[in-house]
């Protein structure tokens, strides 16, 4: 198969999920408590789409994997020690605020103006990977807006699977409703695949590999470009945990539809 690609992988790191998390608010607005401190992992979501980025390129010879990240460059460090063992990538940092309230439009300013920037990038073959969600916040919409920034209209979101054939054109697996898939077709790159959870288990270290990339991760890390993500108008008037009750009730005999009914009332007296 002569298909070869140039694919981008739009990845952001997220403090580690099993850490407690709390919300407070600072002079610049809402945050995480001792957020800087808290250990960082690369987003879980995004992580799927490099991986399936990853054993896509070793499938097509030819084709090159950029990992774009938005983070404090100290941060970016600590993940891509991890990362780097487990598949090879270009990193491309840029040395920005971490969290999850950020604002999606001007994250997306700065993730696409990097990819823009990339050297020898050809936009006729270039595949923009990313999480169709997020762990930090759930947006739903920043690499749909990278994509447009880029003038990519053809986008896929929900991904599970790309099937490559030998026309250069490629089936897509999209999430949908009821536990099923969408079949779609796209006759060739540009295109934006946001990927749910993959097809591919997350691949074993390999120091070799790990090796190989920090030869040229680390210099990147140093000429990371800041990037200041403005506000927008962007607001939040609070931020707290989830509430936690509990009230357990024995009862017998109940209908399914008294039972729905009674949640649907709970629900909406909260």
């Amino acid at each position: 198969m002569s298909t070869t690609y140039q694919i981008v992988v739009c990845a952001g790191i997220v403090p580690d999920p099993l850490q407690s998390l709390e919300p407070v608010t600072g002079p610049n607005g809402p945050g995480l408590k001792n957020e800087m401190v808290l250990p960082a992992v690369l987003d879980p979501w995004a992580a799927s789409a490099l991986y399936e980025a990853a054993h896509l390129a070793a499938k097509l010879p030819g084709s090159k994997l950029w990992l774009v990240s938005l983070g404090p460059k100290a941060k970016l460090q600590q993940v891509m020690m991890t990362i780097a063992q487990k598949v090879a990538f270009e990193l491309v940092p840029i040395d920005g605020p971490i969290g999850g309230f950020t604002d999606a439009h001007a994250t997306a300013a700065a993730l696409a103006d990097a990819i823009a920037a990339l050297p020898g990038l050809d936009r006729t073959r270039l595949l923009l990977f990313g999480g169709w969600e997020s762990a930090s916040r759930g947006a739903g919409i920043t690499l749909q807006l990278v994509g447009e920034r880029l003038g990519i209209t053809d986008q896929f979101q929900g991904v599970d699977q790309i099937d490559v054939r030998e026309d250069g054109s490629f089936e897509v697996l999209e999430r949908v409703e009821g536990g099923k898939h969408q079949v779609s077709t796209c006759a060739g790159a540009p295109a934006v695949l946001g990927w749910a959870t993959g097809c591919l288990a997350e691949p074993r270290n390999n120091p070799q590999v790990g090796m190989a990339n920090m030869r040229t991760l680390m210099p990147a890390l140093q000429k990371a470009k800041p990037a200041t993500l403005a506000a927008n108008g962007l607001q939040y008037v609070d931020v707290h945990l989830p509430s936690q009750q509990r009230t357990t009730r024995v009862e017998r005999d109940m209908t399914p539809e008294d039972i729905a009914r009674e949640l649907v009332a709970w629900i909406g007296a909260e």
